[in-house]
């Protein structure tokens, strides 16, 4: 059974950082797909991050370019996303989501079969 367990949100001013992890368990899929969406108060849930091929391949959503960083640990089991620079329109809950393959489009939310709790972030003023 697959697991995400998402931690590590709070709150923050804007320009700090915060590190979300996200603890996987029972995924073993050979193309593992993982990625971060978030969503915010009366807002779609969008895709933030993504890291897949054994973690050789990461993507970002523009929004997040330059600012977060994808990563995962060698054994697989742990995925962070480390947020540096962060404004308050990256307020919303956080998500850890995996597939059993990522989808055509990476942050397609509906190409993801398991996800997490969610963490919530939220950045002041």
């Amino acid at each position: 059974q697959v697991q995400l367990v998402e931690s590590g949100g709070g709150s923050v001013q804007a320009g700090g950082s915060l590190r979300l992890s996200c603890a996987v368990s029972g995924y073993t899929y050979s193309r593992n797909c993982i990625a971060w969406f978030r969503q915010g108060t009366e807002k779609e849930r969008e895709g933030v991050a993504v890291i897949y091929m054994g973690g050789v391949i990461t993507n970002y959503a523009d929004s997040v370019k330059g600012r977060f960083t994808i990563s995962q640990t060698d054994d697989k089991n742990i995925v962070y996303l480390q947020m540096n620079s962060l404004k308050p329109e990256d307020t919303g809950m956080y998500y850890c989501a995996a597939g059993i393959r990522c989808p055509q489009t990476v942050f397609d939310s509906q190409g993801y079969t398991y996800w997490g709790q969610g963490t919530q972030v939220t950045v002041s003023s």
